[in-house]
């Protein structure tokens, strides 16, 4: 028996620790999801390169949800239960992520979430790598606010309607009121997954800044884009009279669209491709040498993004705390996250926080270039703290996330010590 159980230990310390990957390479969210699976592939050969974790390989495993939202749940499922992988990467929208969450939070499965989104959780089984708004939305309209960014005095606020822009919306015009600007001077408009038709809306963009200095904050999510932004090219919408913010718009996505006439709008995130850094160019090297070596559909026109780097610091960030920890165990791994740091493509050193799940990151205002890159216009000097609570909406601005001892909760107002779990 005492030889059977050393030969099963054996074989299972031999085993290749298995990385789970859920992101939609097919359907309306494949134009920002694909290049995620492909740069979390690229990371993964990197680390195996370099010897694997804790004398191990690790093996991805991949699926597609098809941009159906229960199936993220239902493969998120699979990979725990069936395939048995330790960590998930995955989910681009909010709503994708929500489908997912329950399952994580059953199984003890522990997922990254690389992408932007509108705060107002924090989960004890994911770790946010994208911003949270006050790392995002809310320093892009000050900006738009300010004298430098156009001084606007009225806010047009369209996006696809699910969870993220409606309630990233809520917070903005939260932040606005609070600012002084009255409701009549917001104007919100919600359209289905993958429209294509914005024409109606455009030229209400026209109308609405008639009434004074105007910006559009955008939060469409994929190739819905495309259009939104040939509509705006189309009826001349000039950033420098209206200046359109896009906060689910990055290189990957203008890869497909003739950028010559969106010169000058804006977007907000917390990388771009075009940062002259140290790090960046062996971030950007790699890649395009990925590219090359894997025969990549785009070729050399392939690009990185915001949530390419946040993929990529995750997989670090993961990496390191199971090397930490000395297994692949869970709630190991979870506590080791804590306080990890890495040196990002952007140039600064970004740490997981110690307490609310969330990663410390700089916020950079980017420029739409004719080559379809963005030129930095703006940044913070330092990383900002996430902050998954709002502290504009009511019912959210006394709660904290906080996951040590003796809060233990995403969503406390007096410390928590029932532990719940």
């Amino acid at each position: 028996m005492a030889l059977g159980l050393a030969a099963t230990s054996t074989a299972q310390a031999n085993d290749p620790i298995k990385v789970g990957i859920l992101h939609s390479l097919s359907g309306t969210m494949a134009i920002s999801e694909t290049s995620l699976r492909d740069v979390a592939l690229m990371t993964i050969e990197h680390i195996n390169e370099q010897g694997g974790l804790l004398g191990r390989e690790l093996e991805p495993v991949v699926m597609d949800p098809g941009s159906d939202w229960p199936t993220y749940a239902e493969q998120a499922r699979e990979m725990l239960e069936r395939e048995r992988v330790d960590i998930i990467f995955g989910s681009w929208t909010s709503v994708s992520r929500e489908a997912v969450l329950p399952v994580l939070e059953e199984l003890n499965g522990l997922m990254f979430y690389p992408v932007q989104y509108e705060g107002e959780e924090s989960s004890r089984n994911i770790f946010y790598t994208g911003a949270a708004p006050n790392q995002q939305t809310i320093p892009a309209v000050e900006y738009l606010m300010s004298d430098v960014g156009g001084g606007a005095e009225r806010f047009y606020l369209v996006g696809t309607d699910y969870v993220f822009p409606r309630t990233t919306n809520r917070i903005v015009r939260a932040f606005l009121n609070d600012q002084g600007i009255p409701d009549e001077d917001i104007e919100e408009v919600y359209t289905p997954f993958g429209h294509g038709d914005f024409q109606t809306i455009v030229d209400d963009i026209g109308s609405f800044a008639q009434g004074g200095p105007t910006a559009v904050i955008n939060t469409v999510n994929g190739d819905a884009n495309v259009a939104f932004y040939q509509e705006l090219a189309n009826q001349g919408i000039d950033p420098i009279d209206v200046p359109v913010m896009a906060t689910s718009v990055g290189e990957e996505e203008l890869r497909g669209m003739d950028t010559g006439p969106l010169t000058g709008h804006l977007a907000a995130w917390n990388y771009f491709m075009s940062i002259n850094t140290p790090e960046n160019d062996k971030f950007t090297e790699r890649w395009m040498d990925y590219v090359e070596d894997k025969g990549l559909s785009g070729g050399s026109d392939r690009v990185t993004n915001d949530p390419m780097e946040a993929t990529h610091m995750g997989i670090r960030i993961w990496a390191q705390a199971v090397k930490q920890a000395g297994t692949t165990d869970v709630d190991a791994v979870r506590q080791a996250v804590y306080g990890q740091c890495v040196d990002s493509p952007s140039g600064f050193e970004v740490c997981m926080d110690e307490e609310n799940h969330h990663l410390h990151k700089p916020v950079i205002i980017g420029e739409i270039q004719p080559d379809g890159q963005f030129a930095p216009v703006w940044e913070t000097d330092d990383v900002v703290r996430a902050e998954p609570w709002s502290q504009y909406l009511e019912g959210s601005k006394n709660k904290v996330a906080n996951w040590r001892y003796p809060y233990v909760c995403g969503d406390c107002e007096e410390p928590n010590h029932d532990l719940g779990f």
